[in-house]
Protein backbone atom coordinates (compact mmCIF):
# COMPACT_ATOMS: atom_id res chain seq x y z
CA UNK A 1 0.00 0.00 0.00
CA UNK A 2 1.49 3.35 -1.27
CA UNK A 3 0.51 5.98 1.14
CA UNK A 4 0.90 10.22 -0.14
CA UNK A 5 1.90 12.79 1.88
CA UNK A 6 1.46 16.39 1.37
CA UNK A 7 4.86 17.74 2.63
CA UNK A 8 4.02 21.31 1.77
CA UNK A 9 1.10 23.61 0.90
CA UNK A 10 1.27 25.98 -1.51
CA UNK A 11 -0.63 27.71 -4.06
CA UNK A 12 -2.53 25.11 -6.90
CA UNK A 13 -1.10 26.16 -10.43
CA UNK A 14 -3.07 26.23 -13.38
CA UNK A 15 -3.44 22.48 -13.70
CA UNK A 16 -4.71 22.08 -10.48
CA UNK A 17 -1.30 20.89 -9.03
CA UNK A 18 -0.27 21.75 -5.74
CA UNK A 19 3.00 23.64 -6.03
CA UNK A 20 6.01 24.32 -3.33
CA UNK A 21 5.34 28.39 -1.84
CA UNK A 22 9.45 29.34 -2.00
CA UNK A 23 8.99 32.51 -0.51
CA UNK A 24 12.22 33.73 -2.65
CA UNK A 25 10.50 32.52 -5.59
CA UNK A 26 7.53 34.41 -5.03
CA UNK A 27 9.38 37.80 -4.01
CA UNK A 28 11.11 37.46 -7.58
CA UNK A 29 8.15 37.23 -9.64
CA UNK A 30 6.76 40.45 -8.21
CA UNK A 31 10.14 41.70 -8.75
CA UNK A 32 9.52 40.40 -12.61
CA UNK A 33 5.97 42.01 -12.55
CA UNK A 34 7.00 45.88 -11.68
CA UNK A 35 10.22 45.86 -13.83
CA UNK A 36 7.39 44.76 -16.58
CA UNK A 37 5.09 47.50 -15.39
CA UNK A 38 7.81 49.58 -15.56
CA UNK A 39 9.85 48.46 -19.01
CA UNK A 40 5.50 49.43 -20.14
CA UNK A 41 5.72 53.14 -18.21
CA UNK A 42 8.76 53.79 -20.44
CA UNK A 43 7.46 52.59 -23.51
CA UNK A 44 4.35 54.78 -23.05
CA UNK A 45 6.37 57.84 -24.49
CA UNK A 46 6.49 61.27 -23.39
CA UNK A 47 2.69 62.61 -24.05
CA UNK A 48 0.53 59.20 -22.99
CA UNK A 49 -0.33 60.35 -19.55
CA UNK A 50 -3.31 58.88 -18.99
CA UNK A 51 -1.66 55.46 -20.15
CA UNK A 52 1.34 56.44 -17.71
CA UNK A 53 -1.65 56.95 -14.97
CA UNK A 54 -2.47 53.87 -15.05
CA UNK A 55 0.77 51.63 -15.16
CA UNK A 56 1.47 53.78 -12.15
CA UNK A 57 -1.69 53.33 -10.37
CA UNK A 58 -1.17 49.18 -10.86
CA UNK A 59 2.88 49.23 -10.36
CA UNK A 60 2.44 51.27 -7.10
CA UNK A 61 -0.37 48.51 -5.97
CA UNK A 62 1.89 45.75 -6.31
CA UNK A 63 4.40 47.62 -4.39
CA UNK A 64 2.60 48.37 -1.57
CA UNK A 65 1.12 44.77 -1.61
CA UNK A 66 4.67 43.11 -2.01
CA UNK A 67 6.93 45.95 0.71
CA UNK A 68 3.64 44.74 3.30
CA UNK A 69 4.30 41.37 2.93
CA UNK A 70 8.15 42.14 2.90
CA UNK A 71 7.49 43.81 6.44
CA UNK A 72 5.24 41.76 7.62
CA UNK A 73 6.65 38.30 7.31
CA UNK A 74 9.57 37.85 4.94
CA UNK A 75 12.00 40.36 7.46
CA UNK A 76 11.20 39.55 10.64
CA UNK A 77 12.10 35.73 9.27
CA UNK A 78 15.09 36.61 7.25
CA UNK A 79 15.98 38.80 10.65
CA UNK A 80 15.82 35.66 12.95
CA UNK A 81 17.33 33.13 10.54
CA UNK A 82 20.68 35.63 9.71
CA UNK A 83 23.13 37.35 10.54
CA UNK A 84 24.63 40.68 11.29
CA UNK A 85 25.07 41.27 7.83
CA UNK A 86 21.24 39.84 6.95
CA UNK A 87 19.93 41.77 9.71
CA UNK A 88 21.42 45.26 8.07
CA UNK A 89 20.44 44.29 5.01
CA UNK A 90 16.98 44.26 6.39
CA UNK A 91 17.08 47.37 8.06
CA UNK A 92 18.39 48.90 4.65
CA UNK A 93 15.25 47.83 2.66
CA UNK A 94 12.76 49.12 5.25
CA UNK A 95 14.18 52.22 4.94
CA UNK A 96 14.22 51.68 0.81
CA UNK A 97 10.39 50.83 1.34
CA UNK A 98 9.79 53.94 2.85
CA UNK A 99 11.47 56.46 0.41
CA UNK A 100 9.73 54.61 -1.97
CA UNK A 101 6.10 55.24 0.26
CA UNK A 102 6.98 58.83 0.28
CA UNK A 103 7.42 58.69 -3.53
CA UNK A 104 4.45 56.90 -4.32
CA UNK A 105 1.90 59.35 -1.58
CA UNK A 106 3.38 62.34 -3.54
CA UNK A 107 2.95 60.49 -6.93
CA UNK A 108 -0.78 60.22 -6.10
CA UNK A 109 -1.57 63.60 -4.96
CA UNK A 110 -0.14 64.89 -8.55
CA UNK A 111 -1.94 64.99 -12.09
CA UNK A 112 -0.29 62.83 -14.86
CA UNK A 113 0.20 65.89 -17.09
CA UNK A 114 2.30 67.63 -14.34
CA UNK A 115 6.13 67.48 -15.48
CA UNK A 116 6.75 66.33 -11.57
CA UNK A 117 4.48 63.50 -11.99
CA UNK A 118 6.92 61.65 -14.59
CA UNK A 119 9.90 62.65 -12.89
CA UNK A 120 9.14 61.19 -8.99
CA UNK A 121 8.06 58.43 -10.90
CA UNK A 122 11.00 58.06 -12.79
CA UNK A 123 13.15 58.58 -9.33
CA UNK A 124 10.61 55.54 -8.07
CA UNK A 125 11.43 52.89 -10.77
CA UNK A 126 15.23 53.71 -10.30
CA UNK A 127 15.33 53.38 -6.44
CA UNK A 128 13.04 50.27 -6.55
CA UNK A 129 15.51 48.78 -9.56
CA UNK A 130 18.17 49.03 -7.22
CA UNK A 131 16.37 47.46 -4.41
CA UNK A 132 15.59 44.78 -6.36
CA UNK A 133 19.02 44.06 -7.36
CA UNK A 134 20.31 44.22 -3.92
CA UNK A 135 17.96 41.38 -2.74
CA UNK A 136 17.97 39.30 -5.75
CA UNK A 137 21.90 39.21 -5.60
CA UNK A 138 22.58 39.49 -1.81
CA UNK A 139 20.18 39.16 0.86
CA UNK A 140 17.96 36.28 -1.10
CA UNK A 141 21.24 34.09 -1.38
CA UNK A 142 21.92 34.70 3.02
CA UNK A 143 18.37 34.41 3.67
CA UNK A 144 18.81 30.69 1.43
CA UNK A 145 21.69 29.77 3.02
CA UNK A 146 20.66 30.65 6.77
CA UNK A 147 16.99 29.08 6.30
CA UNK A 148 18.45 25.26 5.36
CA UNK A 149 15.19 23.81 6.21
CA UNK A 150 13.21 23.74 3.12
CA UNK A 151 9.71 22.98 5.13
CA UNK A 152 10.89 26.52 6.91
CA UNK A 153 10.82 28.08 4.08
CA UNK A 154 7.58 26.54 2.81
CA UNK A 155 5.17 27.89 5.67
CA UNK A 156 6.94 31.44 5.06
CA UNK A 157 5.53 31.27 1.75
CA UNK A 158 2.42 30.18 2.71
CA UNK A 159 1.53 32.63 5.12
CA UNK A 160 3.44 35.35 2.40
CA UNK A 161 1.48 34.02 -0.42
CA UNK A 162 -1.98 33.78 2.04
CA UNK A 163 -1.44 37.40 3.22
CA UNK A 164 -0.82 38.77 -0.39
CA UNK A 165 -4.25 37.55 -1.76
CA UNK A 166 -5.90 39.34 1.28
CA UNK A 167 -3.70 42.58 0.75
CA UNK A 168 -4.65 42.27 -3.32
CA UNK A 169 -8.06 42.42 -3.09
CA UNK A 170 -8.08 46.04 -1.52
CA UNK A 171 -9.09 48.26 -4.29
CA UNK A 172 -5.99 50.24 -5.85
Amino acid sequence: MHHLAVLSLGACNKKGLVSIMNPITMLKEDHKKVKGLFKEYRDAGPTAHKTKEGIAQKAMHELMVHSQIEEEIFYPAAKAASGKESKHMVAEAVEEHHVVDVLMEEIKTLDPQDERFDAKFIVLMENVEHHIEEEEDELFPEVEDAIADKSKLDQIGEKMHRRKEELMKVAV
